[in-house]
């Protein structure tokens, strides 16, 4: 069964649909490529969806570890190289709305690096990962 179905709107912008929920993203070209830059680039889904794919994993080890973070945010900050054309880099700058002991604050970022979206960019990609805790 497919994931998604993306449709090309003209004028560099693409409708991606969720098979599977309906939700819609809508991603546009950025400014620096000769887009609009009125959405997500499709890089920009990229280097979010580490943080997305971070958040997620922690909360599921939060759940077994009966801990909650729910107002935790991220700032996500890609970089891209020239020759070719692709993200170089991807910061991301946790905000942790918990105050936990240093045994779960291991547990829950070492979790955070076992994300499939981690595990899946390539290896060139740096990675700089900072969590704050309260």
């Amino acid at each position: 069964m497919s994931t998604s179905k993306v449709t090309y709107l003209g004028d560099l912008r693409t409708s991606s649909v969720h098979l599977q929920s309906g939700n819609i993203i809508i991603s546009d070209a950025p400014l620096d490529n000769n887009g609009k830059g009125e959405a997500f680039s499709p890089t920009d889904t990229v280097a979010n969806s580490l943080a997305s794919c971070m958040f997620t994993v922690m909360g599921i080890k939060a759940r077994d570890l009966d801990v909650d973070f729910s107002g935790s945010t991220a700032e996500v900050t890609k970089i891209m190289a020239a020759d070719p054309r692709r993200i170089s880099e991807i910061h991301v700058v946790f905000q942790m709305n918990l105050s936990a002991d240093a045994k779960v604050k291991t547990i829950l970022e070492r979790t955070a690096m076992t994300c499939p979206v981690h595990y899946s960019l390539h290896p060139d990609i740096k990675k700089e990962i900072i969590f704050n805790w309260k």
